[in-house]
């Protein structure tokens, strides 16, 4: 061989190996496009499911819900409830670290659950604690929570992202900045936030559970409201995952050959809260018309393509302890006949304001719009942002101060029990800032069965509580009670290892991005 023929076989060897050498350490940057900003990063300070979805990349908490909503252990091991229900001994995992180089340990389980309790922090999740006595660190891995009065649901709370631990270091740093320098011991690691554009993590090098490392780099969080352009991102594959699709791009996007469209069913009520206090709203004659005035059926398919079920009860089918109804028919008739008798045989006018501002929201608010203006109700119509929902809905301190009236929104129930779909949206203490009753509903009987139900530990008896709770709740319309959404989410064949929960929340412990 002469030597220009060993030079350039040389030079072919080693661009192969660079080649391989290449492959195998390509980066493994995955892009989940989502349809409005997020709220915040304190898993304690946010009801948003989206904001603590996306929170359990680098938070985690004692339990955690895996992606059928099962609980499952996590930072503890183990626990026992006493007898009379009041007091839980946790037994915690050792040898794991916050990000910041810190000790997970009894200590940071107290200072975050005192945090919470503390009032003058004034943060979103107080009531979702607010039956803890005292926490006590017995051992720097045992620890026991006393409650005021037993609370049945109170491992389903632990489960909740709410309930993600933070760094106590980080919390003593950063203060209420903690919301922009989340600190966990989760698989990956907060690297940036712009507030409506996008979110990214790291994988976590020494995270705890070495059978468990991240197998993919970065995972970011895209912003994408519009949602042709959302449809437009998966088809190109700048992203690998979004959910949920556009309705109207889901059979565009199924006869995709690079993408997988799924669809499952969910525990996400959409409805339209209807101030109470408010004239002429105090009156369940105009409430009830508000419900018979709108064409559910004809909402789902005009907004949400099909891909939801017409709202049968308060609370929807798949959590524990709901009870479903005969629907409110579409009775214009019957809608323009109440609000007569109410007193407003002309309508009114009033206003409406969604909760998000994404595609498929801003036509359901319109569609909403249209409906009432039929029966002689004139709303104006406003799509809010993250922010401005923050500033207008959530974080409004008096009642009288509030100028929500009508509101579109969703909730899922994430602790997939009867409780987490009542208390904080209909219950007389959630009204805002302490929770999300936007309705600014109160009726002494609801609030005695579900306080009754969390204290006794027979199913039968919790269930004939909340059954009559849900009969007053469905009787009194504090709500327009729209669907239950199907879960239709899209993603690259490339990916493996994301999923929708029910409550439409991410499990994306086990991701990764086949090359």
């Amino acid at each position: 061989m002469n030597t220009f023929a060993k030079k350039t076989l040389a030079m072919s060897l080693l661009l192969s190996g660079l080649a391989l050498s290449s492959t195998a350490n390509a980066t493994k940057d995955v892009v989940i496009a989502i349809p409005y900003g997020l709220s915040a990063l304190d898993p304690y300070n946010t009801n948003s499911t989206l904001a603590q979805a996306v929170g359990k990349g680098w938070y985690e908490g004692l339990f955690e819900f895996d992606k059928d909503l099962n609980i499952q252990p996590l930072l503890a091991t183990e626990y026992k409830a006493s007898e009379d229900g009041l007091v839980y001994t946790f037994k915690l995992r050792e040898g794991v670290k916050f990000h910041d180089g810190t000790d997970f340990n009894a200590e940071a389980v107290k200072v975050n659950f005192e945090r919470v309790l503390d009032k003058s922090n004034a943060l979103a999740r107080y009531n979702q604690f607010n039956k803890i006595k005292s926490v006590e660190a017995l051992s720097p891995y045992e620890v026991k929570i006393t409650l005021s009065e037993p609370f049945s649901a109170f491992i389903n709370n632990l489960a909740h992202p709410s309930a993600m631990i933070i760094s106590p270091k980080a919390i003593e740093k950063y203060g209420k900045d903690i919301n922009f320098h989340p600190t966990g011991t989760g698989p990956f690691q907060f690297v940036e936030w712009k507030p409506g554009e996008t979110v990214k993590m790291k994988r976590n090098d020494s995270y705890w559970s070495k059978e468990n490392l991240a197998k993919v780099d970065t995972i970011t969080f895209r912003v994408i409201t519009d949602n042709n352009t959302r449809a437009a991102v998966m088809k190109t594959g700048e992203a690998h995952f979004t959910n949920p699709v556009p309705y109207e791009q889901i059979d565009v996007l199924k006869s995709n050959d690079k993408l997988d469209i799924v669809v499952s069913p969910s525990i996400i009520a959409r409805y339209m809260s209807i101030n109470v206090l408010e004239k002429p709203f105090d009156n369940i004659k105009v409430r009830q018309a508000l419900n018979y005035a709108i064409n559910k059926e004809a909402l789902i398919k005009v907004a949400y393509n099909g891909y939801a079920e017409v709202a049968t009860g308060v609370v929807p089918p798949l959590v524990e302890f709901s009870k479903q109804f005969k629907a409110y028919e579409y009775d214009p008739k019957k809608a323009r006949e109440l609000l007569k008798e109410a007193g407003y045989p002309n309508g009114f006018e009033t206003v409406l304001w969604s909760g998000y501002n994404d595609g498929t929201s801003v036509k359901a608010i319109q569609f909403l719009q249209q409906q009432l203006r039929q029966v002689g109700i004139k709303a104006k119509v406003e799509s809010l942002e993250s922010g401005q929902r923050v500033a207008k809905v959530q974080k409004v301190q008096k009642p009288e101060d509030a100028g929500v009236r009508l509101y579109y929104i969703g909730w899922s129930a994430s602790t997939g029990e009867a409780n987490w779909a009542l208390a904080p949206l209909l219950k007389g203490d959630a009204w805002p800032p302490v929770f999300s009753n936007t309705s600014y509903y109160k009726n002494d009987k609801v609030d005695e069965n579900l306080e009754a139900a969390l204290k006794t530990t027979d199913k039968d008896e919790k269930s004939k509580l909340y059954a009559e709770a849900q009969e007053i709740i469905w009787k009194e319309a504090p709500w327009v009670f729209l669907n239950v959404s199907k879960l239709v989410s899209a993603k690259s064949k490339q990916l493996d290892g994301v999923y929708i929960m029910p409550d439409g929340s991410y499990y994306f412990k086990q991701v990764d991005l086949k090359q």
